[in-house]
């Protein structure tokens, strides 16, 4: 079946992965005549209740977080709870309300009042029309979800607290020591991660969202290391690396996020197969209304709309499904270009010229020391980059709309053959699958519905182009951030990561060649 197992790591990427969950949700099918278009046994298990009747079907994902980041969300869920026992309130309740004192004498349990379930989690446990969260509404990841999780699936990380200034969990050696402590302690992947693996059929691969500018950039690149110790080098691991605005934060605040993220950097380009950093872009297209930059809800549906939408081949039925394994071999021609940029436009017209790398509206590109490289370079003043390789998603659009140019050929695996060495190697997929703008979905998108839509109450969809891409601007990125942080590392680490971080932008200059295609250059 392929299956793809998800990790969570820290509280932004909780955030970006509950929009992707809502959204694989959203696509189920209950009736018997409708032919659902996505393999929902790629990212999701069925299961079994502990009464033994109760068919479950919930994420093949694990998620870790901090104590206090979970809000309302209980481990042990609605569909896990067993008729007429009293539940253990420790494994019930995942917010920091119960500590057990331990002095001579007897035991005392305080409990303080648990955090209460938002509007929306209030209305869906009722059976009733939710109403669409708010920024002011969502206070954590779990105000507008809309799934239950498998119980080994949440993983409360009790020595750090969400948000502690007493104890901040910033910097990148903070969160290696917590998975080293934790890992020589329980055996994570043993612990947390070997029951999902084990009852896949055939693994493809593993999705990770994590933060790299902060201490989970540690604690993941330790942990990726221990997978791919774990599963060898041909297991795909595609990571989306979240980065946090730098903009309103103090200078020496700035210097650490770009250190941690350099480290990580440095780790994951070894570690994993594909790495795609994300930032907010610091301007945006007219497309995005009642956007607000300060919501984590808002900027990670951003995010997701992308991010959803890039990987959809890897989900579709049919021929044109495809694997994590067959998209990174178009997008790292070489081995050594494991660092993708992802640019997406939102209901705008269907690429059909592939001769230069294109450029659409939003990039959600690595960020620099001022985050100016963001938007669509064909709106800045700076050279266009030199691109290699690029993946093309086209979602919502009518077939004759994606059909191409006349008379381009394709190789045997699906790509466009090439006219000469410096145009990108480029590969397509389409689908009539629109993205769906659910009621947990802020409405940052304008959406213009005809009077017959507005009057069935139809479900509002977007069409999304999406393109991930290898390109020259990597090398540009690289540089700086070296340049950058290189004096703020500490002397015993400032030669190693240096040489780390020029190696791999040496992959994306802009003599690379990609090679020849079959019939070019006769």
């Amino acid at each position: 079946m392929h299956e793809i197992i998800t990790l969570q790591l820290g509280q932004q990427s909780n955030y970006l992965a509950t929009h992707f969950w809502n959204t694989q949700e959203s696509y189920f099918t209950y009736s018997e005549n409708d032919e659902p278009l996505i393999d929902h046994d790629v990212h999701f298990r069925p299961g079994l209740s502990p009464d033994g009747k109760t068919e479950t079907f919930m994420p093949r994902t694990v998620i870790y977080d901090l104590k206090g980041a979970f809000g309302s969300m209980k481990k042990i869920n609605a569909l896990y709870e067993i008729e007429g026992e009293e539940p253990d309130p420790t494994q019930l309740d995942l917010n920091p309300t119960a500590s057990g004192v331990c002095r001579p004498g007897k035991t005392v349990l305080q409990k303080a009042d648990p955090i209460q379930p938002s509007p929306y989690t209030e209305a869906l446990n009722s059976g009733l029309p939710p109403p669409r969260p708010t920024p002011d509404t969502v206070r954590y990841f779990s105000d507008f979800s809309r799934l239950y999780y498998h119980p080994r699936s949440v993983v409360q990380l009790n020595e750090f607290e969400v948000a502690s200034r007493i104890q901040p969990f910033e910097q990148f050696s903070t969160g290696e020591e917590l998975f080293r402590e934790l890992d020589k302690e329980h055996d994570l992947l043993d612990r947390d991660l070997r029951y999902f693996a084990e009852e896949a059929d055939f693994m493809q691969g593993f999705q990770v969202f994590m933060g790299v500018d902060d201490a989970w950039g540690g604690f993941g690149s330790r942990y990726l290391e221990r997978i791919r110790d774990e599963y060898g080098a041909k297991i795909a691991i595609w990571t989306w690396g979240l980065e946090s605005p730098l903009k309103t934060m103090p200078r020496d605040k700035r210097l650490l996020r770009l250190a941690n993220e350099s480290r990580s950097f440095a780790e994951l380009y070894t570690h994993s197969s594909i790495l795609v950093p994300l930032s907010l872009p610091s301007r945006l297209p007219p497309s995005l209304t009642n956007f607000d930059p300060t919501s984590p809800w808002h900027t990670t549906a951003l995010f997701s709309s992308a991010v959803e939408s890039a990987l959809l081949p890897s989900r579709l039925r049919g021929q044109k499904k495809e694997t994590l394994n067959t998209i990174i071999e178009t997008l790292d021609l070489t081995g050594k270009q494991k660092v993708a940029g992802l640019q997406f436009s939102i209901n705008s017209s269907p690429i059909n010229d592939f001769s230069e790398g294109i450029q659409l509206d939003i990039r959600l590109s690595s960020s620099t020391v001022d985050q100016i490289d963001v938007y669509s370079i064909r709106n800045q003043n700076q050279r266009t980059p030199r691109v290699f390789s690029q993946l093309l998603t086209s979602r919502g659009f009518s077939p004759s709309e994606t059909s191409g140019k006349e008379g381009e050929e394709l190789d045997e695996k699906g790509r466009r053959i090439r006219k000469s060495s410096y145009e990108p190697i480029t590969k397509t997929y389409a689908t009539e699958l629109a993205f769906p703008i659910l009621d947990s979905f802020p409405e940052i998108f304008t959406v213009e519905k005809d009077e017959e839509e507005e009057k069935e109450g139809a479900e509002v969809k977007v069409k999304i182009t999406t393109s991930l891409s290898t390109d020259s601007s990597v090398c540009t990125r690289l540089r700086k951030l070296k340049d950058t942080v290189i004096k703020s590392i500490g002397l015993e680490d400032r030669e190693m990561l240096g040489n780390d971080l020029a190696e791999m932008a040496e992959e994306y200059h802009e003599g690379w060649s990609g090679g020849s295609d079959s019939g070019e250059d006769d």
